[in-house]
């Protein structure tokens, strides 16, 4: 396949948006369809912020944000391209109502990847007459700066297309893994799931505060979870006897903290624990502040580990 240089994205929230910036900053051209009349400027505004970060990770050596242009149907956003980010609401009417359109206009061999978190690739491929064209290619958020991207393919998917698709993602920065079996909320978002689900557990019963729990983590796995995964790195914890000899020795301990883990619910009560505890731990900077922190070291992570990997 020659190279995509020529893309689309349909739906430019933030999601759209993010994507929206990587693309260009990965030296492709991409058309922009986004219902909303404020669209355009969203867009433009959120380049404008991620640009220095993009810049700072080297990825517009051969890229300007002025390769982007908008359109008013998302049958045009796909006429010339070669690559098609779809982030349509997760309402799976929407999303069929935007496959029956862009179908008949797309080019032999154009890739659809879409951003869904919550629906399956066989409820999306319901969508098509014909869902070859059609991959699952769920991002972290944000995508600009956070490299992962899930892929989900089936026996309906075209021959070639998860390749293709892993090729033009790890030649844009991402790093990807194959889901081999749909469920809901893919691998990244319920292994997040499983983790919250615990930490709002020990809020609930008083365990420690909001602040100190995500303390907890952003100073202790997290900070090995963004080198390794969890199961080589207790594979290391045991020395030479690797993850045979840490599962004889701890085998009995974690068996004991899963059947003491919580099932906590997000009621009013909870969310309002959650809530407050999240107001004092902010300490009074807005989610714009927040945002522009985490973005400043994601960034600097990016920097530090992104040559250590194989």
């Amino acid at each position: 396949m020659d190279e995509i240089v020529h893309t689309a994205v349909l739906g430019a929230g933030v999601i759209g948006a993010s994507w929206t910036a990587l693309f260009l900053a990965a030296g492709r051209c991409v058309t922009v369809f986004d219902p909303d009349p404020n669209a355009e400027t969203n867009v433009r505004k959120y380049i404008e912020r991620a640009w220095p970060a993009l810049d700072e990770l080297g990825l517009t050596a051969r890229a300007t944000p002025d390769a982007l242009r908008f359109v008013a149907r998302a049958g045009e956003a796909v006429q010339t391209a070669q690559f098609v980010q779809e982030n349509v609401p997760e309402r799976l009417t929407l999303k069929h109502a935007t496959y029956r359109e862009i179908e008949p206009l797309l080019q032999p061999g154009v890739i659809v990847s879409s951003s869904t978190s919550g629906l399956t690739l066989e409820a999306l491929q319901k969508g098509w007459k014909d869902p070859s064209p059609l991959i699952l290619g769920h991002p972290f958020n944000p995508p600009h700066l956070i490299p992962l991207v899930e892929l989900t393919a089936n026996s309906e998917t075209g021959a070639g297309v998860l390749d293709q698709t892993e090729a033009f993602y790890v030649d844009i920065g991402k790093v990807t893994i194959r889901i081999n079996k749909g469920m809901p909320g893919h691998v990244a978002n319920r292994l997040q799931a499983a983790i919250w689900r615990e930490a709002v557990h020990m809020v609930v019963k008083g365990v420690a505060s909001v602040e100190d729990i995500d303390k907890a983590m952003w100073a202790g796995p997290g900070l090995r979870w963004a080198a390794m995964g969890p199961t080589t790195l207790f594979h290391l914890g045991a020395g030479e006897g690797g993850l045979q000899g840490f599962c004889d020795h701890f085998k009995d301990t974690f068996n004991g903290w899963w059947d003491d883990l919580g099932d906590p619910r997000l009621d009013d009560y909870t969310v309002k624990l959650l809530v407050d505890g999240m107001v004092k731990a902010s300490e009074g900077k807005t989610t714009a502040e927040l945002s522009a922190k985490r973005d400043k070291m994601l960034t600097a992570m990016q920097i530090a580990t992104r040559p250590h990997r194989s």
